[in-house]
């Protein structure tokens, strides 16, 4: 009040200072300890001001969305957030929702002043509620002001506080249908079938969306509500530009040198001392930029974390790692059509016949793409994106580019023309369905392998894009449970083989003859015919089943697949024992050496605190890596040497 009217806080105080002191009152100063706010902007001291404000009493429709939940109306994925529901809205609160901003709904509350009164001395300071009116416009308030002082003059005022963003938010799932009008729109989308958000807004949004759809229209806004994790980076952290740790998603998508990183910095509204922090920050988590990764390997990575629940620590090196895996999902694609040959179409179903037609690794592929199907239907069911995620890569990465393509290269030179023919049909239904499982986690790259399929004219006018293309469905018809129990024995001999061969340091141009001890007529039969799948994939000479140990032949090293065979590598011929422990042993000597004047730098009295950390981790890597070398070679030694004596 006067006599400050007008005047600035600041200025006020030295005013009022000076007042008491020429009145004789002033008795001193004294330090009071605070907390003090201060705009992260501006730097302006923060203080608050006490206004007036409106709030909603939130008990009932609070208490109506608890049991919403409670009684499976509205399903809350992953159901862990079911207790942050109930703990927010079982202890509600009033809530404010005056807020003074220029933008946003104003509030639809009008003061009553009469005539000579000035609306400006009572908003905000004196009002009474008698005086307040609220409608849905200037003229329906009007009305009821003129019905509460009949016969007086009135005037209308409205309110220049806005509405609480969330409170506006929270008409979202009706307001945008048209309501409160009984549209077209809102008969049809209302209530919605799912809202995929993210779990830090669950009561912000999501709360004040059922409670106001609760309260206005009577209906669940959702049948379920689905909450992704938060993104942060690789350490953990949230995202803050201070930090310099902001990952743009354009930037992972087409890349961006460490130069260019920090430049983004430089033109944002950082000071220098925050700029430097971020780009040290920048520096260190990308020291050389970051690479170019694509769409389709952030989408499949961000998918693929989902695993992670509440928080996303993203790694570029695995996005990246991605990345690749689409340029490897591209070249064996490409490779295997390049055998499909000339003129080739598929056949116009793959029924049960057309699968018993197919050669033994035609089967097993078509089982396990069939598996990989279901599994990842099951998956998106139980919106567990993570685990269909890992079915898809699964199929794609372990059973077509690394096991069927590598035997397609045999079966194709086959001069069983049905083979030929059953093998290629085989690899065009894999890759067909394989790409239409995969496209909604990558759907760029799946969209052009797609579209260079061999196919009729007809279909791909009926069906253009793979976007249009019908989602696999699990069939029965691809079920083969028997191939896939052989193949699970020969995969066992092959990891076994080529184990055996890593021992003794073989290379893919040194193939060996194979012989397969089997201790029942099933193993051996199932050896017979996989005995060109066994040799493809372990480069073999050739396989051979036995049934006595005696039929063996000498200087074979011998390894236990399982309970149902052992696996006889021929080594005499290919490798020298006595020239093989020379090489060893010269080699054990010089880690042995190595790994000694690592453990004197350890043992060093300063080691651990005048050594940079960073610099004590490779260390620690450099000897886990040399012990790791150590017992292989030990291995290698003993294995050579039991060679040795069988030789004798």
């Amino acid at each position: 009040g006067a006599p400050y009217t007008g005047m600035k806080r600041f200025d006020v105080r030295s005013k009022v200072v000076a007042d008491l002191e020429a009145k004789g009152l002033y008795r001193g100063k004294a330090n009071n300890p605070m907390r003090l706010g201060l705009c992260s902007r501006s730097k302006d001291v923060i203080e608050p001001l006490i206004k007036p404000q409106w709030w909603v009493n939130c008990e009932k429709m609070a208490a109506q969305s608890v049991a919403v939940v409670r009684e499976g109306r509205m399903d809350v994925i992953p159901p862990v957030f079911e207790a942050t529901w109930y703990r927010w809205l079982e202890n509600i609160r009033d809530w404010c929702i005056s807020r003074q901003l220029w933008w946003g709904h104003r509030i639809p509350a009008y003061y009553i002043t009469l005539e000579g009164e000035d609306a400006s001395t009572f908003i905000g300071t004196m009002e009474t509620m008698d005086r307040w009116v609220v409608g849905r416009t200037e003229q329906d308030a009007l009305k009821i002001a003129q019905e509460r002082h009949p016969g007086a003059k009135v005037a209308l005022t409205q309110d220049p506080d806005v509405l609480d963003t969330w409170f506006s938010s929270g008409l979202f799932p009706f307001s945008t249908m048209g309501w409160p009008e009984q549209t077209p729109d809102l008969d049809d989308f209302f209530p919605g079938a799912l809202l995929e958000t993210g779990h830090d807004i669950l009561f912000f949004w999501v709360a004040r969306m059922v409670m106001m759809s609760l309260a206005l229209t009577g209906k669940v806004p959702f049948k379920q509500v689905y909450l992704h994790a938060m993104v942060r980076d690789a350490h953990g952290r949230k995202m803050s530009k201070s930090l310099g740790n902001v990952i743009d998603p354009i930037q992972v998508v087409e890349g961006i040198s460490l130069k260019d990183l920090h430049a983004t910095l430089e033109n944002g509204n950082l000071d220098a001392k925050e700029v430097k922090k971020a780009q040290d920050g920048q520096t260190e988590d990308f020291p050389n930029g970051i690479p170019e990764c694509g769409t389709d390997a952030l989408r499949f990575a961000l998918v693929a974390y989902t695993t992670q629940a509440r928080d996303i620590n993203l790694d570029i090196l695995r996005v990246h790692g991605y990345r690749t895996w689409c340029n490897k999902l591209w070249n064996a694609t490409r490779f295997a059509m390049m055998n499909l040959g000339d003129g080739f179409l598929p056949t116009p179903q793959l029924g049960a016949k057309e699968v018993a037609a197919l050669p033994l690794a035609g089967q097993w592929v078509i089982s396990r793409l069939n598996s990989a199907v279901v599994l990842t239907l099951e998956a998106l069911e139980k919106y567990d994106f993570a685990q269909a995620t890992t079915s898809v890569y699964a199929f794609w990465q372990y059973d077509l580019c690394d096991v069927f393509i590598e035997l397609m290269k045999p079966l194709v030179q086959s001069k069983d023309t049905a083979v030929v023919q059953g093998v290629r049909n085989a690899l065009w239904w894999s890759l067909d369905v394989g790409l239409r499982l995969l496209h909604p986690f990558m759907p760029f790259v799946t969209e052009e392998l797609w579209q260079r399929l061999p196919r009729p004219a007809a279909d791909l006018q009926a069906v253009p894009s793979i976007m249009l293309a019908s989602y696999p469905a699990g069939t029965s018809d691809w079920v083969n449970a028997e191939v896939e129990k052989e193949m699970e024995l020969i995969m066992e001999i092959v990891k076994c083989l080529r184990s055996t061969r890593t021992s003794y340091g073989l290379t893919n141009k040194q193939k060996t003859a194979v012989y397969v001890l089997c201790q029942n007529t099933a193993a051996a039969q199932t050896v017979t015919n996989g005995s060109l799948y066994i040799a493809t994939l372990s480069s073999s000479d050739s396989v051979a089943a036995v049934s006595k140990v005696e039929d063996v032949p000498a200087g074979c090293a011998v390894t236990i697949v399982n309970e149902q065979c052992s696996v006889y590598l021929m080594l005499k011929g290919i490798l020298n024992p006595a020239d093989e422990l020379k090489k060893l042993a010269k080699r054990q000597t010089e880690c042995a050496k190595q790994h000694a004047e690592l453990q004197k730098k350890l043992a060093m009295p300063t080691y651990a605190t005048k050594v940079p950390d960073s610099v004590q981790k490779e260390d620690q890597a450099k000897l886990a890596k040399l012990d790791a070398e150590m017992g292989t070679i030990e291995e290698a030694i003993a294995a050579f040497k039991k060679l040795e004596l069988s030789d004798q």
